[in-house]
Order: structure tokens, then C-alpha cells, then sequence
């Protein structure tokens, strides 16, 4: 996740720091509506639901269904039933979180640059 180590480090330390100040300003004006900001991701499970004699029970799973693997407050992941009414604006929502950490990422590999510079404003 941290761009400036992970190798991009060298194509921004190449740019000017007008040209770094240029990429984050259009990097901030990418930014999704943070509003429904949704951290975690979306899995789809087959569930057995344990009858004698169902299909589930001969490796044919009930589902797939949609959950949410979200990390609580305590730190443990754990995954929340999502209804498939839901599915799609949570598939959105996560999707739009996911592009604004890759956009949060670019941001301070940037202001890290400049940092380095001792030009951070």
C-alpha cells in the first residue's frame, strides 16, 4: 500500500514538485463521495443447512450468498449477512472504497516525496 517503497517511489522522486503537486491535486479530484464509505470486501459462500437427506448434504451447498468481511472494532474479522437485494449497491460501495485507498496511497507516496524534499506544504 505504500507506493513511495514499494518501487513508485523512483517515478515520483523523477518528477518536479510542481508536477507532484499537479498529480495529487488530480489524485484528491478522483476521490469517490466518501459518504457511503464501505471498508471491506465481498464474499460469496455456499451454506449447508444440516437436514437429513437435502441436497446440501451430498456436496451441493445452499447459496452462493453474498457477505461482508469486515474487521470489527475489536480487531477479528467477521462477516455479516448481505442481502442480495443489497448486493449490488454494497458491491458498489466497496468498490468505491477500495479506489479511494489506491487514490489515499497515491496521495502520500506523493506528500512523502515532498516531505523528503522539505517541500511539503
Amino acid at each position: 500500500m505504500n507506493e513511495h517503497k514499494a518501487g513508485a517511489g523512483a517515478a515520483l522522486g523523477e518528477l518536479t514538485s510542481r508536477q507532484l503537486r499537479a498529480r495529487r491535486r488530480r489524485a484528491l479530484g478522483r476521490l469517490p463521495d466518501l459518504e457511503g464509505y464501505l471498508a471491506g470486501s465481498l464474499v460469496e459462500q455456499g451454506r449447508r443447512c444440516g437436514k437429513e437427506g437435502c441436497r446440501c448434504t451430498r456436496g451441493e451447498p445452499h447459496g452462493p450468498y453474498v457477505y461482508l468481511s469486515v474487521v470489527r472494532q475489536s480487531g477479528r474479522r467477521s462477516l455479516v449477512y448481505v442481502p442480495e437485494a443489497l448486493a449490488g449497491l454494497l458491491r458498489r460501495k466497496v468498490l468505491a472504497g477500495e479506489e479511494a485507498q489506491r487514490l489515499l496511497a497515491q496521495i502520500s507516496a506523493i506528500n512523502l516525496e515532498l516531505f523528503a524534499r522539505r517541500e511539503l506544504e
